[in-house]
C-alpha cells in the first residue's frame, strides 16, 4: 500500500517590515549622508587653508547672469595693510576678539529687530566660499556649524585674506585686486587709506553703491571707516592679522 503524499508546505506569508525598522533604515542612510557631507566639508576646509578657493555658487550664478565676472586672487602680502583694517572696521570691528560669532553684535541686532551687523567676517567667508546666498534655515544651520571649524583651522589672517579675495565690490567684480583696478586703476598693494575705505564702504551692498562714484552716504561711511581703521590699529584690534 503506497504512502500518501506529504502535504505541501505553504509559503510563509511575507510580512512587511515593521514601521520602526523602516525608520531605522532611513535614519541610518541619513546619518551616512550627513557623515559624507561633513567629511567633504572637512577636506575642503583643510584644503582651502592653503589653496585659493575656486569659483563659488554665487559667482557661478553671476557668470550665468552677466556672461562673465572679473576676479583676480592675490596673497595677503600683496594687499595694502590699510585695506584689511578698513574691511574689519567696516564689517567686523571685533574680528580679533571673537571665535566666529560676535555675541555682543548679535544681542544688539536682536534688540534692534534686525540682523544687520550680526554677521562676522568669518561667517561671511563660510557663506561665500562653502555655501550659498539666501536666508534659509538650512544655510544658517550649516553656517553655524562650519564657522567655528574654519576659525579653528584657519588663522585670522587667512580668513581675512580669503574674505578680501571673494567679496564683491561692484556688479561682477570680485576680490580686492580686481576692485582696485576697476575703481582706481591701481593694484591692491597700492591702495591709499581713502581708496581702501571707499572699497570697504560699498560692503555689504556693492551693486547699489560705488567706490569710484560715491554718494553722500558712501562718503560719510568712508570717513567713519578711516577713523575706525585708525582706532583698531591704535588699540591693538588689528594685531591678529597684522602680526
Amino acid at each position: 500500500m503506497s504512502e500518501a503524499p506529504a502535504p505541501r508546505k505553504r509559503k510563509a506569508k511575507q510580512v512587511p517590515p515593521p514601521r520602526a525598522s523602516l525608520w531605522r533604515v532611513g535614519l541610518k542612510w541619513l546619518g551616512r549622508g550627513l557623515g559624507a557631507v561633513a567629511a567633504l566639508y572637512a577636506v575642503l576646509v583643510l584644503l582651502f587653508s592653503f589653496v585659493p578657493p575656486p569659483i563659488n555658487f554665487y559667482q557661478l550664478g553671476e557668470v550665468w547672469r552677466l556672461g562673465g565676472i572679473d576676479k583676480d586672487w592675490v596673497s595677503y602680502e600683496e594687499i595694502a595693510p590699510v585695506m584689511g583694517r578698513s574691511a574689519v572696521a567696516a564689517e567686523d570691528a571685533n574680528f580679533c576678539n571673537h571665535w566666529g560669532f560676535d555675541m555682543a553684535a548679535i544681542r544688539a541686532a536682536i534688540e534692534a529687530g534686525s540682523n544687520r551687523g550680526a554677521s562676522t567676517i568669518s561667517q561671511q567667508v563660510v557663506k561665500n566660499v562653502f555655501l550659498w546666498h539666501g536666508r534659509s534655515w538650512m544655510r544658517k544651520a550649516m553656517e553655524a556649524v562650519l564657522t567655528p571649524v574654519v576659525e579653528l583651522v584657519w588663522s585670522k589672517e587667512r580668513i581675512l585674506e580669503v574674505y578680501l579675495n571673494v567679496a564683491e565690490f561692484d556688479e561682477g567684480v570680485f576680490g580686492v585686486q580686481a576692485a582696485a583696478q576697476h575703481h582706481f586703476g591701481v593694484d591692491a598693494k597700492d591702495l591709499t587709506p581713502l581708496q581702501a575705505a571707499r572699497l570697504a564702504a560699498v560692503l555689504p551692498d556693492p551693486q547699489a553703491r560705488s567706490a569710484s562714484e560715491p554718494t553722500s552716504f558712501v562718503r560719510s561711511r568712508t570717513r567713519a571707516i578711516i577713523s575706525g581703521a585708525e582706532t583698531i590699529e591704535a588699540d591693538g584690534r588689528s594685531a591678529c592679522f597684522e602680526g
